[in-house]
C-alpha cells in the first residue's frame, strides 16, 4: 500500500523487528520493513516521514557486516536507531563502536535520564530512571559529530543519544519489547512528536484503500476464494466481496476435520449473513480414508495439503476458472518470506495452506491482507461487520482435528475429540477465560488407560487439554487456570464423552514445544 504519512523499518535481522512495526501502528502510523539490502528500493517507494533501523545479530566491528543505505542519512527525515542500528548510525556518520569488555549487557538494566530528548516529551524526566531491556555485545565508545549523550546504563555511557537538529536519534536497548515498559511510547513520539505524523492510520481508511485496490487490480475478472474457517480467509472473502461482489466465489473444502459445528458456521456465515457465492465441497471420506493408516505428522499435513489442492482445483474448473486466487497471507508470513536471512532454515512443520495453486491453474494471487498482522486481521474484521464470536475466535490449524490426534485418524477418534474440545471451550467461556487465552484446544492422545467406572474396569484413551497465553504465537506460556477449573472440565469430559477415562494438563511453554503437538 502507499500512504503519504508511513515509517520505513530497516531490518538487519532482529528476531523482534516486527514488533516494533507493531508499535508504530499501535501509535495509529502505517509502517512497512524492508530488508537493508532492498531498503533503498523501498524509502524511493514509500517516500516515508521516517526511518527506523533495526536490531540484528551482527557487530559492525566486522568488515562485511550489514550497512544502510548512505543516502538515507542524508534524506532529511528522522531516523532512530534501535541496538545495532544505534551502533550501525554511529558507525557511518564518523563515530567509533568496541566489542564489550565486559561481555555487553543483557536483559533487565536501569537507564538514567540526563538530558532533554524529543523522544522524552511529556514521558520522562531528566533525572529520573527507568527500566529498560539490554541485548548487546558491542556498544559506541565515540560519538559522531553533532551528537550528544541524553540517558546512559552501567554498561552504556551512550545508552540513548540524539542529535536534535538532524533529528537523528539512538538507543542501545530494545524499546519494542514489553520488557522496556515505556517502550511502545517513546517510539510514539518518534512517529508522532518527532516525525509530525497524525496517528490517523486506522482500519476504516485500510478498508477504503484496500477495496480500491482490489478492484483496480481484478477489473472485471473472477476470483476464487478458499475459505478454511479460519478468521484470516473469511476476512479476505468479505473485503473482496464488498469490492467485487458476485466476481468472488469462495469454496469452503469440508474435510470433516473442523471443531464442532464449525462447518455449518461457516456456510451460515457467508450464505446467509453475507450472500456471498460459497461451494461447500463434503470432503470427509476422501480425506478420511486418505488418513487411514498414516501416524508420521509430516505425511499427515502432506496429504491433506495435496488433497485440499486436488479438490479445489477441481472445483475452480466446475465453475468455468477464475482469473485470480485469493489468500489470506498476512505481513509477518511476507516479512519472513523477503528477509535477507531467507526466512529459517529449519522446516519444524510444513504449513498448510493453498500454495502452489497459482502456477497450477494459471492464476494472479489477490492477498489483501498482506500488510495485517493478525491482530490488525481482527480490527478489519470488527470494522466489516463480522461477529465477534467469529473475529476473536482462537485460531485452528489448517489441517484441523488430524494434528490434534497423534497416531491414525479415523471419524470415531475425531468424533471423540470434537466433543471433548467442545465441552473445554464451553466451560472456558462460561468461566470469562476466552478472551484471556490465545489458543486452547484438546488432544487425543494414542495412549489408552486402565479406569473405574460404574464399579467396572474401562481401559480407554487419555486425553490432554493446552491452552497458552501469547501475544503474536512465537513464544508461549501456559495458561495458569483458577483453581477446581480443570477438575471441573475433567469431570465434564470423563462423564460425557464416552471413550475418555482420563484427563491431563499440558504445562509445556514455546520454546521448546511448539503449541499445536504436531
Amino acid at each position: 500500500m502507499e500512504h503519504p504519512d508511513s515509517i520505513l523499518i530497516v531490518d538487519f535481522g532482529s528476531q523482534v523487528t516486527q514488533l516494533i512495526a507493531r508499535r508504530v501502528r499501535e501509535a495509529g502510523v502505517y509502517s512497512e520493513v524492508a530488508p537493508f539490502n532492498s531498503a533503498a528500493e523501498a524509502f524511493e517507494r514509500m517516500q516515508p516521514k521516517g526511518i527506523i533501523l533495526s536490531g540484528g545479530p551482527s557487530s559492525v566491528t566486522l568488515e562485511h557486516s550489514p550497512r544502510a543505505p548512505q543516502h538515507l542519512f542524508e534524506a532529511g527525515v528522522p531516523i532512530l536507531g534501535i541496538c545495532y542500528g544505534q551502533q550501525l548510525m554511529s558507525t557511518q556518520l564518523g563515530g567509533n563502536v568496541v566489542i564489550s569488555g565486559d561481555g555487553g549487557e543483557f536483559g533487565h538494566a536501569m537507564l538514567d535520564v540526563k538530558a532533554e530528548c524529543a523522544l522524552f516529551d511529556g514521558l520522562w524526566e531528566v533525572g529520573s530512571r527507568h527500566q529498560v531491556w539490554m541485548s548487546h555485545g558491542d556498544k559506541v565508545d565515540a560519538l559522531p559529530p553533532g551528537f550528544v549523550p541524553v540517558a546512559t546504563s552501567e554498561g552504556a555511557p551512550f545508552a540513548m543519544v540524539a542529535d536534535e537538529e538532524r533529528r537523528f536519534y539512538g538507543v542501545q536497548f530494545h524499546p519494542e519489547v514489553v520488557h522496556t515498559p515505556d517502550g511502545a511510547k517513546l517510539i510514539a513520539n518518534f512517529a508522532r512528536h518527532v516525525c509530525g505524523l497524525a496517528g490517523d492510520w486506522t482500519m476504516a481508511e485500510f478498508r477504503e484503500t484496500k477495496i480500491a485496490e482490489i478492484r483496480e487490480q481484478v477489473g472485471s475478472g473472477r476470483v476464487i476464494c478458499g475459505l478454511s474457517g479460519g478468521v484470516d480467509s473469511a476476512v479476505a472473502a468479505v473485503l473482496i466481496h464488498e469490492a467485487i461482489g458476485d466476481q468472488l466465489t469462495c469454496v469452503f473444502v469440508d474435510h470433516g476435520l473442523m471443531r464442532s459445528g464449525e462447518a455449518e458456521q461457516v456456510v451460515s456465515l457467508f450464505r446467509g449473513a453475507y450472500n456471498i457465492p460459497l461451494i461447500h465441497v463434503n470432503a470427509e471420506d476422501l480425506f478420511m480414508g486418505g488418513l487411514a493408516g498414516v501416524t508420521d505428522p509430516e505425511a499427515k499435513r502432506k496429504f491433506i495439503g495435496k488433497t485440499f489442492i486436488e479438490v479445489f482445483e477441481d472445483e475452480a474448473k466446475k465453475i468455468g476458472g477464475a482469473d485470480f486466487l485469493a489468500q489470506g497471507t498476512l505481513y509477518p508470513d511476507v516479512i519472513e518470506s523477503v528477509s535477507f536471512t531467507g526466512g529459517p532454515s529449519v522446516t519444524i512443520k510444513s504449513h498448510h495452506n493453498v500454495g502452489g495453486l497459482p502456477e497450477r491453474m494459471n492464476m494472479k494471487l489477490v492477498e489483501p491482507l498482506r500488510e495485517l498482522f493478525k491482530d490488525e486481521v481482527r480490527a478489519l474484521g470488527r470494522e466489516l461487520g463480522l461477529p465477534e464470536h467469529f473475529v476473536g475466535r482462537h485460531p485452528f490449524p489448517g489441517p484441523g482435528l488430524a494434528i490434534r490426534i497423534p497416531g491414525e485418524v479415523t471419524k470415531e477418534r475425531c468424533d471423540i475429540l470434537r466433543k471433548a474440545d467442545a465441552i473445554y471451550l464451553e466451560e472456558i467461556r462460561n468461566a470469562g477465560l476466552y478472551d484471556a487465552i490465545w489458543q486452547a484446544f484438546a488432544v487425543l492422545l494414542p495412549v489408552r488407560s486402565v479406569g473405574v467406572m460404574g464399579d467396572g474396569r474401562t481401559y480407554d484413551s487419555v486425553l490432554a487439554l493446552r491452552a497458552v497465553t501469547s501475544t503474536d504465537g512465537m513464544t508461549a506460556q501456559a495458561f495458569e487456570f483458577p483453581g477446581g477449573f480443570l477438575a471441573r472440565v475433567s469431570t465434564r469430559i470423563v462423564n460425557e464423552v464416552r471413550g475418555v477415562n482420563r484427563v491431563t494438563y499440558d504445562y509445556t511453554s514455546k520454546p521448546p514445544g511448539t503449541i499445536e503437538w504436531e
